[in-house]
Parts: structure tokens; sequence; C-alpha cells
């Protein structure tokens, strides 16, 4: 019988973790055989079985059919899904989507991907997917912060768990499973992660001197005599050992790099090996969290061949880059702090982004997601945009004495800053060319700027901060009428342009329970207004309704809303997503939406108004843009 120690990551857990289930698909190939309820052993089965060297995935199609449900299965206590879709735990159960009582297939593969780390495949009772829910008494972990669910291996669940990681699927079906179940960078981590376990640090002794134990959960290979690293196998074997001790694709998911992680910065009461890093702005740590986060699709240095969603992480140093045909993030760009606001050259080779910390207008590449130039900007910035031609970016200061920096897209200097009269939190051009809109909350007011002169033309002023805005065009391609939010409002001001006035104000409908109050976001009701590239439609989010409404243009009638995930907190309560931004697909077909509290990007179809997809993305994402190549 194989017990766990509460030294074991999967037995003591993040702070306040229900459950903590994921781990690497490992190990050698084992059968359950019959025994009683705490007598049940683990023979050994011939290594190279159905002529693998380990077995093969696990069975996608049963686990989809038969072990999925049992994440939602109704408990005395909360279900698997209540927690382990809202914690931060190495399993990561996708949110459901708004309406729905189970995964999409999308879904249920990231799920089955987080579920497998937690199994060695034909070894039940090394499988702590299997161990931490059942009763000590029958060899099953100590404690569950969720609860025991199983008494006894003869539990009908736990009976239909251990069938399944006993399987041995078809060649087909290892096919299918292993498209599912992406691996980490095994190169990255030789030459990038590995020689962190062996660095010294003042004050600490090296992970190495301690993990080199053999009854360590995360074990490294002892160093052969007169070595100073690893050869190929021993690294072969600590890579499999490290990545029983993360969740690809979350950082904050991964014992790797929450248990040293200082309790301050967020990391685990008490790590044995010390503080090992004091934040999560060290360098290792950042390391770390790269290899994460990106794996080799994110490292891809293949140029973008289709749209891409640009998500920038209000509170976080990262951009994540949606691949619009997969709805799956292909590439994360790192270590822009505060990143604002995303535009791009005409070509689709630069990304430009308005760099908070730094006060700088970031130009990025594209393909590698490095950053090229840091161009200095006059004030702290806020969003920006760019001319129809890719000439010239436009940069909003916010400041109490507001401003545009004007910067030149060929040379990368800022030729010009224009003075308005209010701080500047959003700017937009027209779609004509002709004018830049920039909306100030200071300042309570939208400021019309000719771009021929770049001097001020109009000002519209109102009775709270100006938001969000989205425009209307005729016929011929000149601007008709301005959609904009505003602070404390529900709902959205329609400005004639032409006539430089506030014509309609329309209320978005209350929601039975609004949400918002818990959430801190009373101040900002509705964030986020978009006009679909087709022109006949305009969407506008709630945060009060946690959804997304639909109006046809040009008659503003309401055509639905779309809902968005529920964030769910530990005493039960149901917060909302606090949409922020909106962008689509260059068809129109799809919308994308930001949901600031849930670290998430809900993709809508925008013909039916149905979820398609939840992605998960940084820190408090905000503002978001499509980037087209031809």
């Amino acid at each position: 019988m194989v017990k766990r120690t509460d030294k074991d990551p999967l037995v003591k857990g993040r702070p306040k973790v229900v459950a903590v289930l994921s781990l690497a698909l490992l190990g050698v190939g084992y059968v359950l055989a019959q025994g009683t309820e705490t007598g049940s052993r683990v023979a050994a089965a011939p290594a190279g079985a159905a002529g693998q060297d380990r077995p093969l995935p696990l069975d996608f199609a049963t686990y989809r059919a038969r072990i999925e449900p049992i994440f939602l299965e109704p408990r005395t206590g909360p279900r698997c899904y209540d927690c382990h879709s809202a914690l931060a735990t190495p399993l990561r159960l996708q949110p459901l989507l708004p309406g729905q009582t189970s995964w999409t297939e999308e879904q249920s593969r990231q799920n089955f991907q987080a579920v497998s780390r937690l199994v060695t495949p034909g070894a039940p009772l090394r499988s702590p997917l299997l161990l931490h829910p059942l009763a000590s008494e029958a060899g099953g972990d100590a404690a569950h912060t969720g609860g025991k669910f199983w008494k006894s291996h003869q539990d009908p669940e736990w009976q239909i768990l251990a069938r399944w990681v006993n399987q041995t699927p078809t060649a087909a079906q290892a096919a299918m499973a292993a498209g599912a179940n992406g691996e980490l960078d095994r190169q990255f981590f030789e030459n990038e992660v590995q020689p962190i376990f062996l660095k010294n640090r003042p004050g600490h002794a090296r992970c190495y001197g301690c993990h080199v134990e053999a009854s360590r959960a995360f074990r490294l290979q002892p160093l052969l005599p007169g070595a100073s690293t690893w050869n190929a196998e021993q690294t072969q074997n600590n890579y499999e050992n490290a990545m029983q001790q993360v969740a690809p694709g979350d950082p904050a998911a991964s014992r790797l790099l929450m248990h040293p992680l200082a309790p301050e910065a967020g990391g685990d009461p008490f790590h044995s090996g010390g503080r090992q890093f004091q934040s999560t702005n060290d360098p290792d740590w950042l390391t770390l969290a790269q290899w994460v986060r990106q794996g080799v699709a994110a490292r891809s240095s293949d140029p973008p061949r289709g749209p891409r969603i640009y998500v920038t992480s209000s509170a976080g140093d990262t951009i994540d880059v949606v691949d619009a045909s997969t709805n799956k993030v292909v590439q994360v760009i790192e270590g822009i702090e505060l990143p604002h606001g995303v535009t791009f050259s005409s070509d689709g080779t630069r990304a430009y982004v308005s760099n908070e910390s730094e006060s700088v207008l970031d130009v990025v590449d594209t393909q590698s997601g490095a950053v090229l130039r840091k161009v200095p900007l006059s004030g702290r910035p806020n969003n920006l945009a760019i001319t129809p031609d890719g000439s010239r970016v436009l940069v909003g200061i916010r400041r109490p004495r507001g401003a545009l920096d004007v910067i030149d897209a060929a040379s990368l200097e800022r030729r010009q800053t224009i003075p308005l009269s209010g701080s500047v939190h959003n700017v937009y051009v027209t779609p004509d060319g002709k004018y830049a809109v920039s909306g100030s909350i200071e300042g309570k007011s939208a400021t019309v700027v000719d771009l021929a002169t770049n001097r001020p033309e109009w000002e519209i002023k109102f009775e709270a901060g100006v938001r969000p805005m989205a425009f209307s065009v005729h016929a011929d391609g000149s601007t008709d009428r301005i959609f904009l939010q505003l602070s404390n409002f529900h709902g959205f001001v329609v400005v004639d342009f032409a006539r430089r006035t506030e014509v309609l104000r329309l209320k978005l409908p209350d929601a039975p329970t609004p949400f918002g109050v818990v959430e801190g976001r009373t101040g900002t009701p509705s964030h986020g207004i978009g006009v679909a590239p087709d022109g006949k439609s305009l969407w506008v989010n709630s945060t009060q309704a946690n959804a997304v409404f639909k109006y046809s243009l040009p008659d503003l009638t309401l055509l639905g809303h779309a809902d968005l995930p529920l964030v769910h907190t530990l005493d039960g309560r149901s917060t909302g997503a606090v949409p922020e931004w909106i962008t689509f697909t260059p068809d129109g077909k799809r919308v994308y939406v930001s949901n600031s509290a849930d670290r998430s990007v809900s993709v809508i179809e925008a013909g039916s108004l149905k979820p398609l997809a939840l992605i998960p993305v940084g820190e408090v994402p905000k503002r978001m843009s499509t980037l087209v190549v031809k």
C-alpha cells in the first residue's frame, strides 16, 4: 500500500484550497489486484507491456463519459467543481459556460490535461486523483480540505476511477490523448530552469541540498561524483519530476512556484526550505513562470497566420495572444509591467503598447514578442489609437492637464504633444481617420481633435466621467454617432457627431440581483462597448447584469444578451466577472469580452448570442484588440 505523508505537496495543498489534484502523466505499468478494502495491493506489470516503455496515455473518451461527471456530482459539502473551478489549485477545472450543466469538448480536453497529471496510468494507488479524497484508513491521504468522498476502494466512484486508470487504450485513442496532453518545453527546462535548483542564494541552502533526498515528493537526481550538473538521463528524470509540480499555463496553481514563494507575495504559509523567492518579480521565479506559462506553443516563432486577439493584463506584466481560429493562447508577451492599451502597425509586424509603469510606448515584434523600442512619453499613458494609414500612434496621457502624444510610426519618435483640458483615459480615431476623440474621467468630457491640424476642434461635457466609446458611420464613411459610456450610468449615451450634442441616452436592462457592489464597481456599472465590423450591431457590457447586450443599428433595438461567467467564493457567494472591453473577429461572427475578475475572456457567437469558449488569461484583463494579418 502506498501512503502519502504530510510532506507531500498534494496533501498540504495551497492555503484554503479544497482539493489539490494535478500531476504529470508518469509511471510504469501497474494493475490493481482484487483485495480487501484496506489490503488491496498493487502488482507490477511487465514494463514492456503493449510494446511500450511506459503505459499508453489515458483514454479521453472514457474520461469524458465516466470520470468528468464525478466532478459535478452533488455531495453533502461542495462539489469538486465548486472549488476547483474557482481556486488556484493544480487541478483547475474549466468554469462552465453560462446556462450549461456540462463542459464543451474543448473545455473537457483542458480538464483532461489537468486530471491526467494527477494519475499514474496503471497505478491507482500511486495516483493522487484517487488517494486525496480517499479515507486515510483505506490508504488515502491524511487530509483533504474538501472532505473524504470515498470510505473504501469498494466505493463505486473510486472503482470507476480505478478502472479508467488501469485501462490500456488503443493506438488511436493514444494518439488522440497525446494531442490533448501537451508538455512543457524540455530544452528550456534544461537550459533555464534546472540551473535554478543548483543556485546558491545568500542565507539559503540550495534547492538541491534538500530535494536530492529520496523521501522528497519533488526529488532531484543526485549529481555524479565530480559533476557540476546533471547528465541527459538525470535531466529527463528531473524534468518528469518537476512536471508533477506544475499546472501548465498557470504559475499560480503550480506547486513548484508557490511553495517556495514568500507568503506575503502569495506563496504557501510554510516551506521547510525557506522563502526562496521574496516576490513574483524575482528573476528566477519569473523564469519558472515563463516555462510554466508558455510551454512550447507559447514560444513559437511562427508568424501569425490569422486573426489574433491581444489581451493586456492591467494588474500584471503580460499580454496574452489568442488564436481566434482555436480560441487558445498561442503566445505570451512578457516583461511589460502594467500594459494598458494595444494597437498594431498596418502590416501587422508591430504591436504598440502603452506602458504605464515606465511611461513609454513599447514597440513589440508580433512574431517574437520581443520589445524592439521604448519611446519616451510626456507622462503616464492610458489608452492609445493609430491612424488608419498607420502613420501616427496617438497615446492618451492621464495627467491633470491631459494631452495626446503623437508618435511618428516611421521614426518611432514623439513628434508632438497636443494639450487638452482634461486628463485622457481613452483615445480613439474615427473610422474615416479625420479626427481623434479622447475621453476624460476627471474632466467629464469628450474632446474631438482635428488630425489635419492636430488641434482640438470641439468638446462635449457630461455630469460624469467619460468611459469607453464606439462609432457608427454614414454611407460615405464619415462619422455619424458616438456611443459612449459614463461613470455611474448603467447604459450609454448617443452623441450626434455633426450636431455636436447628445441626442439619446439608453439604460440597459436591470438585473434581478445586481452585481458590482461586492466587487466595488458600482461607479462603473457598464464598461466596454463596440460596433461590429459590419456596422449592423452595437455591443455593450454590463457589470451590473454580468452580461453583454446586443443592439441593432441604426435603430438601437435590443436584440438580446449573453451571460458572462460567475466567480465563486469560498463562502458560497457568486460574484460577477466584471467585464471591461469588447473586440471582434474581422468577419464579426465572434465577440470577445474581457472578464477582469475572472482572469478570462469570453467568446460569444454573435448571431446566436451563445457562449462558445472561456479562455484563461493574465491578471485583471481589460483592454483588447484584434490583429489581422492578410
